[in-house]
């Protein structure tokens, strides 16, 4: 799958980053192999070692540049045909706060620790992101600035 340029944020000898192109949510990125393979283990020393480097880069600009209250960053999928790959998630206040008010998510509330805590579990927040900015025609309205403009910024920061 090509990568359309206006996406693109940075790249080294063995990795590509991008705005993930389906994602509403400004910050959302992928780093993918330069090598066609779909098997960490295909790859070279090279590229492995940009690969950590690079993933603590971007986390550091989510956050910094950003305002990311967390970073995720994981590992999804198998799908023949695409290289290996990573999502890099912000997560925002105000992307925590809108998962809290939906109601599908409200029964984690009840597996706090204390009056008043409200334990993000990671996995139902991920599949939150995914649904809401990512899949749906309608996503919610952001905070912050736009993909077109976020890209722009984090182009800078990761130069730097």
């Amino acid at each position: 799958m090509e990568i359309p340029p206006q996406f693109h944020i940075a790249q080294t000898p063995g990795w590509l980053v991008n705005h993930r192109i389906n994602s509403a949510l400004p910050g959302y990125l992928m780093v993918s192999s330069r090598n066609f393979t779909n098997d960490l283990s295909d790859l070279s020393p090279e590229a492995l070692a940009e690969l950590g480097p690079l993933l603590a880069k971007a986390q550091k600009v989510l956050g910094g540049r950003l305002g990311a209250k967390r970073v995720y960053i994981g590992r999804y999928g198998h799908t023949p045909g695409l290289p290996v790959h990573f999502h890099i998630i912000p997560v925002y206040d105000w992307v925590e706060a809108l998962f809290w008010r939906d109601e599908r998510y409200r029964l984690l509330q009840t597996f706090a620790e204390g009056p008043g805590e409200t334990p993000t579990d990671g996995a139902e927040l991920t599949f939150f992101i995914w649904r809401e900015f990512c899949e749906r025609a309608d996503p919610p309205a952001i905070e912050g600035p736009p993909v077109a403009q976020t890209i722009e910024l984090l182009r800078e920061a990761m130069r730097n």
